[in-house]
């Protein structure tokens, strides 16, 4: 088996949440905050709440559903169901320099299988941080499939590492769990997305069941392959695999404080041109009708998400002439603009086919390292407004400050709980490192739910 895996799975099994710095711990805090708003809101998506009442029948008990009843399940369907809410708006988080949204496939485990363990607020907060400094480092080393969607990939081994953490597995046992876990990787397709197919947020569910099933495999003395990450990352779901550099820097850079945040509702790689568009809409303050055309040109990845009529939804979040409309119809691109009624307003059907995607082969040289936009609005008077960027806002250059991050929590929240509510909540994870266990918590979301 590879030395810099053992080595990984021996600070994950070994670290204390002492030795994390306190500005990685707030982060970490916030970053928490954030991905449990998006599980909430998520929790209301017609297909999410099919499922839990079509599981409900099988009901097992040990972890709470983040959804309205708060329904108990064992700790692996829980963690499923709490990780396809999450994938279920496109507003988590995500890692910056390499692919994965690693909070999002982390914590449901992490809480599934940290609520039935009854493990304190620190061991919580600590496992989340640890497994994603694993999604963050494995992912460094990992070459995807060039159709390979990060749901229930990298960040799957990051999640059977934390719940293995949190059910007092050592260096060994934390290694062998992910190791198990790598019979368990997905190969998910980019193309889900702009095709409108949820089954993609499945995926993502799945790390969090990995996470807690891989750990019981482990304790039940189930076996692995020595080299069997490395084998499955090199050569089975993915195009090459070089553990040389995961290790750098390793207890002193911490993955979790380089992510990004997401204000936008969509999938991040438009973003940066929605964010030059919302610069000249707040300079020209154009009517929907006084817009002759939109014309961006972007990086490859980004111009692909180019389909004027998505489908659904989900499809939605991934195309955009859609985004690009609904911004200029109603103002932003946040969760409440990007509704499902914004595929039934005929004003945006309208404008959507009059904005107009490319790919920049200049820009698509600076990727993933910057992510370039440039967007032209005209109006039918013949003026014409050019903005651009180098990468999207909320970024390292430019990040987001920590009241954008919470209010987006609240209004995510008020989904499914009262306005006190979300605000004791939000007050109860800033201490969450005090928690004796996660029944605090439950007992604030219980307490406040919306009728």
């Amino acid at each position: 088996m590879g030395q810099q895996i053992e080595e990984l799975a021996r600070f994950v099994a070994q670290t204390r949440w002492e030795d994390v710095s306190e500005p990685v711990r707030h982060h970490a805090k916030l970053v928490f905050l954030d991905t449990l708003g998006v599980i909430l809101a998520g929790s209301e998506r017609p297909e999410v709440r099919q499922l839990r009442e079509r599981l409900a029948g099988s009901a097992g008990s040990g972890a709470t559903v983040y959804a309205r009843g708060w329904p108990a399940q064992d700790p692996r369907t829980a963690a499923l169901l709490n990780g396809i809410a999450g994938r279920a708006i496109e507003l988590c988080e995500g890692l910056r320099l390499v692919s994965g949204q690693a909070a999002m496939q982390v914590l449901p485990g992490v809480m599934a299988v940290g609520e039935q363990a009854r493990r304190p607020g620190r061991e919580i907060l600590a496992a989340l941080v640890l497994g994603y400094d694993v999604a963050g480092r494995l992912a460094a080393g990992f070459t995807a499939r060039p159709l390979a969607h990060q749901n229930g990939q990298v960040s799957l081994l990051a999640a059977a590492a934390a719940g293995a953490r949190l059910r007092g597995l050592d260096a060994t046992g934390v290694s062998r769990a992910m190791r198990i876990a790598a019979t368990l990787l997905l190969t998910p397709s980019y193309t889900n997305a702009v095709a409108g197919a949820t089954a993609l947020n499945v995926a993502g569910g799945m790390s969090g069941f990995a996470a807690a099933l891989a750990p019981e495999l482990a304790l039940s003395g189930f076996a692995a392959q020595p080299d069997a990450i490395e084998q499955a990352l090199d050569q089975l779901v993915g195009d090459g695999f070089r553990p040389d550099g995961i290790l750098d820097e390793l207890g002193a850079r911490w993955e979790i404080t380089r992510n990004y945040f997401r204000l936008h509702a969509c999938c991040n790689p438009i973003h940066p041109a929605l964010d030059c568009l919302q610069a000249i809409l707040a300079e020209l303050r154009p009517r929907p009708d006084e817009i002759a055309r939109i014309d961006v040109a972007t990086y490859r990845f980004a111009s692909v998400m180019r389909n004027p009529d998505p489908p659904n939804y989900f499809a939605s979040k991934y195309s955009l002439p859609h985004a690009a409309a609904a911004m200029v119809v109603r103002g932003h691109a946040g969760f409440s603009a990007l509704d499902d009624s914004a595929l039934a307003d005929p004003v945006i059907a309208a404008l959507r086919h009059r904005v107009e995607v490319t790919e920049d082969p200049v820009m698509s040289a600076l990727a993933p390292r910057l992510r370039p936009a440039r967007v032209t609005l005209t109006l039918s008077d013949g003026r014409r407004v050019t903005r651009a960027r180098d990468s999207h806002r909320g970024d390292f250059l430019e990040p987001f400050g920590e009241g954008e991050i919470r209010a987006k929590f609240r209004e995510l929240a008020g989904v499914v709980l009262h306005p006190e509510g979300a605000a004791a909540v939000e007050r109860a994870v800033d201490r969450c490192e005090e928690w004796t266990s996660l029944d605090e918590l439950i007992r604030l979301l219980r307490q406040h739910v919306r009728g």
